[in-house]
């Protein structure tokens, strides 16, 4: 049997869902997360009892938020990276069109900086791509890598190192900054300098087109 379409109540239900979610994700955006439950009701234009219809707390919620975050931002890495065999390539472009959209979604970017280190172990977004590219790159010798968790935490701390450094310093040009830190990490994991500078400057995919198209979806 064809797969009925979404009833107007689970319709209406996925739109108030939905709303909590971006009302949340603006909140952690901004760093108010002791924010009341009406607050983030109002913000969301639904009422309070519409809120316990979808979550138990408000901690719920705002984990809810963080992953669908995380979750877009992934998606979002995996449509742009589909079309590449080489696990090094994957992690470098995937890096590259990360430290860009620390401008192009602000919002999305200071979600993830509030939970800093935290995410390093999440099962969600970036975290595990990139461990899955590393530990790729490493298996079919294209990365030099001992241990896969410990190049996870520099990699970690290279990826908000630099969203601060951009959110903070405007001036910068952040796909120049975001090249040169992709360059310095595939050096350090056993790429030539000559290889390293030839991957973390190859053309990138249309990112403002994906993002219209996702923003639209």
């Amino acid at each position: 049997m064809p797969e009925q379409p979404p009833s107007r109540l689970e319709r209406r239900k996925a739109h108030t869902r939905a709303a909590l979610v971006r009302a949340a994700q603006a909140l952690i955006a901004t760093g108010r997360t002791n924010a009341p439950v009406l607050e983030i009701t109002q913000a969301a234009d639904v009422g309070m009892g519409s809120f316990y219809n979808h979550f138990a707390t408000k901690e719920e919620l705002f984990r809810a938020a963080l992953e669908a975050a995380l979750e877009a931002h992934g998606a979002l890495l995996d449509e742009l990276t589909a079309d590449l065999a080489d696990p090094a390539q994957v992690f470098a472009q995937s890096f590259r069109l990360t430290g860009r959209l620390h401008r192009r979604r602000p919002e999305l970017s200071k979600v993830v900086l509030h939970f800093g280190f935290e995410l390093t172990t999440s099962d969600h977004g970036l975290a595990p791509r990139a461990r899955r590219d590393i530990e790729d790159a490493a298996r079919e010798g294209r990365f030099t890598v001992r241990d896969p968790e410990l190049a996870m935490v520099t990699v970690a701390g290279a990826a908000l190192g630099l969203a601060r450094l951009l959110h903070h310093h405007p001036e910068r040009d952040d796909a120049e900054a975001t090249d040169q830190v992709t360059e310095d990490l595939l050096r350090m994991f056993g790429v030539s300098s000559a290889e390293a500078h030839d991957i973390s400057t190859r053309p990138l995919p249309d990112l403002d087109a994906a993002i219209r198209a996702h923003s639209a979806a």
